[in-house]
């Protein structure tokens, strides 16, 4: 289940325009300092900017001042990043690589080519790929450390009862048409081959980088599936604890310059090569390759599916007994094919009988939602008990599969209810608790860190007026 806090900060997007204010430092100011980190007249108007954009897109409008708001969000997003690094927090590093190489590449083809950004940047790729890193990490802090308080905070059913009990029953929350349904999952039956020919690969490729026939970084650039293949897989330096658990393994037994086996893990397989390493720093490169499949590899198991789908059809089978008999989704198989959120509770490790749902909004299908967009994309225009012809997708951790899906209900916009809708009750109880608590941590750390606001900002539009009231003169 996702947590919807409202006072979460909104993070500062880094887009080319960023880069491009960059021509005009020395015309810049320092308009706040929090801890040992400073905001720049620049970074709030660019934040500015994207607040108005984004007004402008969802039609909303405010009397605040959007320079203010941007000013206070980019503050405490300096303070959270500061106390992450007195509490020695720790983030994944891989993923901020990860997503640094996603925005250049971004860049760069918005702009043409490399050369092109850095005329139009002013800067060299380098240049901008640090800055850029250097935003992303500190985002990235400042997120795991607002995670860090909150994930403290707990409720039980008393308080959810207690939260709906007081609100105004003339303005209950409206919670959004919602979807129940079920599916049949099939993988290639030659996942095991597919996988064997994945592994084949990356072992010719490290057989041609140990023998000195091709270098590692070439060969990522030209096969790694990950965003890193753009810089020659190169990872940026960071404690075993920023990679997944395989990858750590293999990485803690290798020498500088030396190429790992194979490695399995939630992402794919992996070839590692370890540059160097400085105390707990790790820093390496790697190519990511995952299991590809033919043509007809797929097709087979969409022709088992049309088949089963005939038969529920014809009423020789129903779809319960033909998830059960069928299905290789091991969450759903044996309750009839519906789903739930069982396997987002897995994978966080948050698996809890009393959180299972099986009603989803529209948000709660796409990346961040846990459920595949695909479904959405074929229950939205399906009539309750209709079933979908097989058509293909990926699970949560991109394996690629084949699926049908049944809709069973339905359900219409409403008021909540504790009947009907506990959880989505409790996700916005827990949610104003959590956001109650972490504005007295946020006002305790406002006090004791060190606070400066130019003069001129000081009379703005702060929705936290302890900025002001501790601001050094």
């Amino acid at each position: 289940m996702k947590k919807r806090l409202s006072i979460f900060i909104c993070v500062f997007v880094v887009v080319s325009a960023v880069v491009a204010e960059k021509r005009f430092v020395m015309l810049d100011k320092v308009v706040a300092v929090v801890g040992n980190s400073s905001v720049s007249y620049s970074d709030m108007k660019q934040y500015a900017n994207q607040i108005i954009e984004q007004r402008r897109a969802q039609g909303y409008t405010s009397d605040r001042d959007p320079h203010y708001e941007a000013l206070e969000n980019l503050m405490m997003q300096k303070l959270l990043y500061n106390q992450a690094l007195l509490d020695s927090l720790e983030i994944n590093q891989s993923d901020v690589v990860q997503r640094v190489e996603q925005q250049v590449q971004s860049m760069v083809d918005e702009a043409g080519s490399i050369t092109a950004l850095e005329k139009r940047s002013h800067m060299a790729i380098y240049h901008i790929r640090d800055l850029l890193r250097r935003q992303l990490e500190e985002q990235s802090y400042a997120q795991t450390m607002q995670q860090s308080v909150t994930s403290k905070t707990k409720i039980v059913p008393g308080e959810v009862e207690r939260f709906y009990a007081k609100l105004d029953k003339d303005s209950l929350p409206v919670i959004a048409e919602q979807y129940m349904y079920a599916h049949i999952t099939m993988f290639p039956k030659n996942m095991k081959e597919a996988k064997l020919r994945t592994r084949e690969r990356l072992l010719e490729m490290r057989e041609r980088i140990v023998t000195g026939k091709t270098r590692f970084a070439t060969l990522a650039r030209m096969y790694s599936v990950d965003g890193s293949a753009i810089h020659g897989g190169e990872l940026e330096p960071a404690p075993l604890a920023g990679f997944v658990k395989p990858f750590a393994d293999a990485l803690s037994e290798l020498k500088p310059g030396q190429v790992s086996e194979v490695v399995e893990s939630e992402f794919g397989f992996h070839l590692i090569q370890l540059i160097d390493r400085k105390g707990q720093l790790y820093h390496c490169r790697h190519i990511l390759l995952r299991p590809t499949y033919t043509i007809e590899e797929i097709v087979a198991p969409m022709r088992d599916l049309d088949s089963i789908v005939n038969l529920i059809k014809k009423d020789s089978l129903s779809f319960e007994e033909a998830a059960k008999r069928h299905s290789d989704d091991k969450h759903s198989k044996m309750n009839g094919g519906i789903v739930t959120n069982h396997d987002l509770l897995e994978r966080y490790s948050a698996f809890d009988a009393k959180l299972t749902a099986t009603k989803f909004l529209r948000e709660d299908f796409g990346a961040m939602g846990g459920k595949s967009i695909d479904d959405y994309n074929a229950i939205s225009r399906m009539r309750e008990g209709e079933i979908s012809q097989p058509y293909r997708s990926t699970d949560m951790m991109g394996n690629e599969l084949v699926k049908v899906v049944k809709l069973l209900k339905v359900i219409p916009p409403h008021n909540a209810s504790l009947e009907e809708d506990y959880l989505r009750l409790k996700e916005m109880a827990l949610a104003e608790k959590q956001e109650r608590e972490f504005k007295a941590w946020l006002d305790k750390k406002i006090a004791s860190m060190y606070i400066y606001i130019a003069p001129e900002f000081r009379k703005g539009d702060f929705a936290n007026k302890n900025w002001v009231k501790y601001a050094k003169k």
